[in-house]
């Protein structure tokens, strides 16, 4: 056990809830994936099963390596990242793949790979947002030298996400305030930030449903929104979550077990947007919760990691990173129990997919960095403490 602790450094907690996160995302997916495998490989289950665990054991690949990398090589090279992600973000929203009549991603060439531009921009920005709120600390009331730096990438970040994904541009520009709030920026220039972006959102929408060409998927939203706050039962309409309501409904306590779910094969995408809904119907109540915890128990973690560290800039990335993949979770989750409009954000470490997991892998293999990083200064300093007595 000690060898295995020297082989994975930083927290051990996380290390823990990775694991876990991990089997319940092979058990739900492998549940799951049977209509998708009867309509594309002749019900070959397997195929979508072991394409999911390589992704999975290649992100966790990933997350060992990027723990193992200083963090302070992040923050070098988080300007460059920004650089690249932009142009990327800017290719994608006009020659992406199309996809609910939505460009969200993009295809390498050669490789075909296929990978969601969003999600490197959400890491990339929260790093360079997190080193540039921590090279501004003597000056970070200022609203020259201060803020406008540190606003104009979130907008256009947000700004080129916004058109085919609101609920990812939605939660990336929440996450830039809150690591505003925790840099110490001015409240008064985050709420003011706050209320124009509200303002400008809904004069956009407005105009776009005037205009649908300007921003197709502005009815989209609209209709979301509509279906979800409406009082009258529209099967059509609420078929995701109808279904979704009877999933966990039939789940009781204790749940029907592994592998016998029977709303897998009517909810969409039970395998990704849909798979909270699938762990209570096959764990119950009691697997929910687990769920649930698991995540709470990751922000616990990376609060008290961001507390421990000495630098700014590592306190401030921790927190963003943290809040980034639990804030992530949480909206799935409520989407699944029917307490938030479908967006189709992903349930990190546990819903099916490639670069998406990817990612969410080496966000949290920064974060063990970090706390790599901090149970090394801590060690030096018990040593320079018993070299003195």
């Amino acid at each position: 056990m000690n060898g295995i602790f020297k082989t994975f450094k930083g927290d051990k907690v996380l290390w823990m809830v990775v694991l876990i996160l991990s089997i319940f995302s092979l058990l739900a997916v492998y549940s799951s994936i049977s209509t998708l495998a009867y309509k594309y490989k002749g019900g070959n289950t397997a195929y979508y099963f072991f394409k999911h665990f390589f992704l999975l054991a290649f992100g966790l690949f990933l997350m060992y390596v990027t723990h193992l990398v200083d963090y302070k090589y992040y923050s070098r090279f988080s300007k460059l990242l920004l650089i690249i992600t932009i142009p990327l973000l800017f290719l994608t929203l006009i020659m992406g793949t199309n996809l609910n009549d939505a460009n969200r991603w993009l295809t390498l060439p050669v490789i075909n790979l296929s990978f969601q531009t969003s999600d490197l921009a959400k890491l990339s920005l929260i790093i360079y947002l997190s080193r540039l709120i921590a090279k501004k600390q003597d000056d970070i009331k200022d609203l020259k030298s201060a803020f406008i730096p540190i606003i104009l990438p979130v907008i256009a970040v947000c700004g080129l996400i916004f058109p085919a994904n609101f609920s990812t541009a939605a939660l990336l520009f929440s996450i830039s305030l809150i690591i505003m709030f925790v840099g110490r920026v001015s409240m008064k220039y985050i709420f003011s930030t706050v209320a124009l972006g509200v303002l400008g959102i809904g004069m956009l929408i407005g105009i776009a449903m005037i205009y649908p060409k300007l921003l197709p998927r502005a009815e989209t939203w609209v209709h979301r929104v509509e279906t979800f706050s409406s009082d009258e039962v529209n099967e059509d309409a609420n078929y995701q979550s109808e279904q979704s309501k009877i999933a966990i409904a039939t789940g009781g306590v204790f749940g029907k077990l592994p592998g016998n779910s029977t709303q897998r094969n009517f909810l969409p995408h039970p395998y990704s947007d849909f798979i909270f809904a699938i762990i209570i119907e096959e764990y119950g109540f009691a697997g929910g919760i687990l769920v649930v915890l698991l995540y709470m128990i990751m922000l616990y973690r990376g609060i008290k990691i961001a507390s421990q560290s000495d630098r700014m800039f590592s306190s401030i990335l921790v927190m963003g990173l943290s809040f980034s993949l639990v804030f992530q979770a949480m909206i799935n989750m409520a989407v699944a129990v029917n307490l938030f409009p479908v967006t189709g954000q992903p349930l990190p470490l546990v819903s099916m997919g490639g670069t998406s997991l990817w990612f969410t892998s080496i966000a949290i293999g920064i974060i063990l960095s970090v706390s790599r990083s901090v149970d090394n200064d801590e060690s030096e300093d018990v040593e320079v403490a018993n070299a003195k007595a």
